[in-house]
């Protein structure tokens, strides 16, 4: 669950929330302690804000990610253990950081801002990324926060050299009988030589060892990475992806991003820049990323187009909206907020939508796209990563619903939007973070908003 800045004082609030409360037999929520004010938990002031929360499903424990320390504290928020993390001497020019190699920039302390926080349920781990040193990260012991490992000595331990708390996500693929994987996509701040803007990523059962984050695969041609062209960033000068979710279902892993695009508006001979929300997909055991596909989403209610991705989350229909959806009871729904428009990314319109989408309608589309990509009909579209289109090239097989590319017409773009349902709309205070689950057979979501309301 990521936020702006301004959502943190509540953030501790949810967690507790749905840690802490019981759901009527008519639905609503009554708290366990009806005279109890909300739990708070606050910090050092002097350390900033809060960045990522994590809570261990198994304890109920929170994992709370901040500038400079990491916190784990009990289901009722009173702090059990610290880790620091910063500051240090550090400078954003140093790459390779002079951990590594001397570097002639000047050295400043400098702030750890936590870009990333996941816990390693397999090898009981919390994975601490943050903004020193070009993004290394910690392995720490979800137990007592220990440091096992912190990896910092080759190429690829480096993970991102942006400095805002969203820039970075990741999922885990997780296997019983072998390393698990770890997909990282990033923003990459101008510089795609150093960082490939997603990859895949060998998370080892020692934390030290010497293959800790390392390319599942890499050779001198292919590697699990996909790098964004130098050549976009003549056509776009400040073209970067922004990674708002991620998660994994199926044999698939999905983010869900924002990025930038050239279009040319109806009747107009110029081009101009807008932001366009889309969902990735990649096979998880596709080691060449040739099944890597693109599909563009967004939302429209009474004519008004929200484009702008804020947030998302991914939760089962439930057997009430299965129904009225017409899928199962057990289908991914993905939950999302998106703001009005499309070209304000930063200065988003307060205007908002929760949407939900069906992820096998999703799939059926990325589908019908491979099996007309395969026929030899249309270009790839996906002009960022190919900066030209390319004509799709025909080969007779088979596309099932579990199909993970060749080395061909790949990597592929879908050009027709998937449209979300609107379910509910707030004009003055824009939602910023949504989190859903089932509860007897209901679909129930929370919805945080930008001024720190929450939303059942």
């Amino acid at each position: 669950l990521i936020m702006s800045p301004a959502m943190w004082k509540w953030t501790c609030l949810v967690s507790h929330l749905l840690l802490s409360t019981t759901v009527s037999p008519l639905g609503r929520q009554q708290p366990l302690h009806p005279k109890r004010s909300f739990i708070t938990f606050t910090g050092d002031q002097a350390e900033g804000n809060f960045n990522h929360l994590v809570v261990d499903e198994r304890t109920g424990h929170i994992y709370l990610g901040a500038v400079n320390r990491i916190y784990k504290l009990s289901s009722d928020l009173k702090v059990l253990v610290t880790h620091q993390t910063g500051p240090d001497e550090d400078n954003p020019k140093c790459y390779p950081p002079r951990i590594v190699q001397t570097c002639n920039e000047p050295l400043t302390p400098t702030n750890n801002i936590n870009k990333m926080l996941l816990i390693d349920y397999k090898e009981n781990r919390l994975i601490a990324c943050g903004s020193l040193y070009q993004g290394i990260c910690k392995l720490l012991r979800l137990d007592d926060l220990f440091k096992l490992g912190e990896p910092f000595h080759k190429k690829e331990h480096y993970l991102s050299g942006v400095n805002e708390s969203g820039s970075v996500f990741g999922v885990i693929v997780s296997y019983s009988n072998m390393d698990d994987k770890l997909f990282i996509a990033t923003a990459v701040d101008g510089k795609p030589e150093y960082f490939p803007t997603i990859s895949s990523r060998k998370l080892t059962k020692n934390s030290e060892a010497d293959g800790m984050f390392a390319y599942v695969f890499h050779d001198e041609f292919v590697a699990s990475m996909i790098k964004i062209p130098s050549d976009t960033f003549t056509i776009i000068p400040d073209f970067d992806i922004y990674y708002i979710y991620g998660f994994s279902s199926g044999n698939f892993v999905y983010f869900l991003t924002l990025q930038p695009e050239m279009i040319s508006p109806p009747g107009s001979t110029t081009k101009e820049q807008v932001y366009t929300s889309k969902l990735v997909r990649l096979c998880k055991e596709d080691t060449a990323f040739n099944s890597y596909v693109e599909v563009p989403i967004g939302c429209e209610k009474n004519g008004v187009e929200y484009r702008l991705l804020q947030a998302a989350y991914l939760s089962k229909a439930g057997a009430i909206l299965a129904r009225s959806l017409g899928v199962g009871p057990e289908d991914d729904i993905l939950f999302t907020v998106f703001s009005k428009g499309q070209k304000r990314k930063m200065k988003s319109l307060d205007e908002s939508a929760l949407c939900i989408f069906v992820l096998k309608k999703i799939n059926d589309r990325i589908k019908d796209r491979l099996q007309s990509c395969y026929r030899g009909e249309g270009t790839l579209d996906l002009a960022w990563l190919k900066v030209k289109d390319i004509p799709c090239s025909s080969a007779l097989l088979t596309i099932d619903d579990n199909f993970c590319g060749l080395d061909m017409n790949a990597p592929l773009g879908v050009s027709s939007m998937v449209r979300g349902l609107p379910i509910f709309t707030e004009d003055g205070d824009r939602m910023t973070s949504v989190i859903a689950y089932v509860y007897k057979n209901h679909s129930l979501a929370f919805v945080g908003t930008k001024s720190g309301k929450l939303k059942k």
